[in-house]
């Protein structure tokens, strides 16, 4: 018996499986791949500090979020950030005291004229940013460049307490005055450019962070205390 060579081709004339040459299919990039290796752009800090030149308490924030979630041209625009909601229930026992008479918004002019009544100054921690992620979570957010808060303090003379509000803004702004982040509700004493500070950190007003508003709102009240600003 003779025995039989294998089969090179099948019926229709095509080679077997075996026998193709091996195909090699293009590398297609994955969502994260590219997401990966794409350079995010920076953004720089699209606002000017607010410094009342009598202010006695600085308050700095990590980063305004996307334009897109913006309802004012002002600090903590996001609607759904709690913060002007915590000032209404401070300064008036009232949290939507701050907000625009359709509740869609804020009312910038009022806000503003209590900070400057009050001596409270705004800016944040990060002058310069990568976001990480296209949100306000302060979890995806890079600080490229800290604010210069020593710079800040030169135009408030009578300013001897920094307030931040969350702990990207706490972890920032101690690594600039070379102290450890006081805990949520607490504060340390220190020092910038030669300035005695005592730096507060207070809860964010995100709605993430799962404190109703008067709670927060209690924590702001015990800071504005201090500082002499209620």
């Amino acid at each position: 018996m003779t025995q039989r060579k294998p089969a090179t081709t099948k019926d229709n004339g095509e080679p077997p499986a075996s026998a193709r040459p091996e195909r090699h299919m293009p590398h297609r990039m994955t969502n994260e791949t590219s997401l990966s290796d794409t350079p995010r752009a920076t953004e720089e800090h699209p606002l000017k500090p607010f410094l009342p030149p009598d202010a006695t308490l600085l308050m700095l924030g990590s980063f305004p979020p996307p334009r897109r979630r913006w309802s004012m041209e002002f600090y903590y625009p996001n609607r759904s950030n709690m913060m002007w909601e915590v000032f209404g229930d401070v300064y008036f026992g009232d949290p939507t005291a701050l907000l625009s008479a359709d509740r869609k918004g804020f009312d910038k002019e009022r806000i503003v004229q209590l900070l400057r009544e009050r001596g409270i100054a705004l800016f944040d921690a990060a002058r310069v940013v990568r976001r990480l992620q296209g949100n306000a979570s302060d979890k995806y957010l890079e600080i490229v460049e800290p604010t210069d808060v020593a710079a800040l303090l030169a135009k408030l003379p009578r300013c001897h307490h920094l307030a931040c509000t969350g702990q990207k803004s706490a972890e920032t702004v101690s690594l600039l005055c070379g102290c450890a982040p006081p805990p949520v509700g607490g504060n340390v004493d220190t020092q910038l450019a030669g300035r005695p500070l005592r730096l507060h950190r207070l809860p964010s007003t995100s709605r993430a962070y799962p404190l109703p508003t008067a709670q927060k709102a209690a924590y702001y009240a015990r800071v504005f205390q201090e500082a002499g600003c209620l």
